[in-house]
């Protein structure tokens, strides 16, 4: 728990300081946001602004761990390891769409198409690294069950066998780690946005992966006649220590990103955030109640789909002025503070629910 609350501190304090800085730099270096001509005119006002902040964040999320466990003992374990590795090979991908945005002064970046492809491996190599993997007690960080608030009786391998079971959960681990990758960086359209509702996510999982460490099933605290209320999950407290790391630095970050933004996050940043999501939600065994504590990216993306294929089939017609969506209120008049504090409002009730279906269900268990 220490390393909790030194990690979190450091990560804070890191970007707190030190974001300023970065941005100076990135300025000096060029490294400024390409606004298209097309877009509204508060957004053109924004065109130089420092970007690539996430490289800020990432940065202040992995010292900070490490720091926590030095100043505040224990070992680093190879669930919170497996964070680290989804958030830093998704946020190495969008550094490079980031840099070759600012480098050429447009919006194209990398291709959509070495998007997927760099995803899809850091994803392969995520899920094979969790799967095979064995804990002091035999866990492998990575459940071959799929998973609500728990393992659901639907096994994998048990299902379609070792094999096609194994290539099934990792098609499974790709395809969540593709959507919360892209989820949130559809999200991160103003300023503060993206952080602000990443906090309330992440944060969730601070409470979570606390609540299981204190329920495991190799806990002391967890009587024996009772074990079957307990949660199987490999290294929680490591990873509500993550997840408290990476609110901290967001928190730090988001004193600078808010509205006027002296720096953006950018593609390394919201992708880094969306693979730190998804890892957080697979190894803590709520991958399908990602859905409702992600509930703002989920709907924001949602919306996005059903314009794009209204446009398509209508040949030129919208439902809505924009999208993403937070670009339709902006088309309506509404200013971007208004938009940003409502959306986050939004976020928090998600994961106000989530949380509280969470601890609805444990109670539901020790029900007599």
């Amino acid at each position: 728990m220490l390393a909790l609350l030194i990690g979190a501190g450091f990560s804070m304090a890191f970007t707190l300081l030190l974001t300023p800085v970065f941005a100076k730099v990135f300025r000096r270096l060029g490294l400024g946001q390409f606004i298209r001509a097309d877009t509204p005119t508060t957004h053109v006002m924004k065109r130089g602004t420092p970007s690539m902040g996430g490289v800020v964040f990432v940065t202040a999320s992995i010292l900070g761990y490490f720091v926590g466990h030095l100043f505040g003992g224990g070992r680093p374990s190879a669930s919170a390891m497996l964070v680290i590795l989804m958030m830093g090979g998704l946020g190495l991908i969008g550094f490079v769409d980031d840099l070759m945005k600012v480098s050429k002064q447009n919006s194209l970046g990398l291709r959509g198409i070495y998007k997927v492809i760099g995803t899809v491996v850091v994803g392969i190599a995520f899920a094979l690294v969790g799967i095979n993997y064995r804990d002091s007690h035999g866990r492998s960080p990575v459940s071959t069950a799929l998973s609500f608030i728990r393992d659901l009786p639907f096994d994998f391998l048990v299902t379609f066998g070792v094999v096609a079971g194994t290539m099934v959960i990792v098609l499974w681990i790709v395809f969540i780690t593709v959507s919360a990758s892209n989820a949130v960086n559809l999200a991160d359209g103003l300023d503060g946005l993206a952080a602000g509702a990443s906090i309330f996510a992440i944060g969730s999982y601070i409470i979570i992966g606390y609540w299981q460490s204190i329920q495991s099933c190799y806990s002391l605290s967890v009587n024996p006649e009772n074990l079957f209320k307990c949660y199987d999950v490999s290294a929680p407290l490591e990873l509500a220590t993550i997840a408290a790391v990476i609110v901290g630095s967001l928190v730090g970050f988001l004193w600078w990103n808010t509205s006027p933004a002296q720096i953006m996050m950018g593609d390394t940043g919201s992708f880094a955030l969306g693979g730190a999501l998804a890892a957080l939600a697979i190894l803590s065994r709520t991958e399908l109640l990602l859905l409702l504590i992600g509930g703002l990216f989920a709907v924001i993306t949602g919306q996005v789909i059903i314009q794009r294929i209204y446009f398509r089939v209508t040949k030129g017609k919208r439902i809505w002025r924009a999208s993403p969506y937070h670009h339709h209120f902006e088309m309506k008049g509404w200013p971007e503070v208004t938009i940003v504090v409502r959306f986050w409002i939004i976020s928090g009730l998600f994961v106000g629910a989530g949380v509280g279906l969470f601890y609805l269900e444990w109670l539901s268990s020790i029900a007599p």
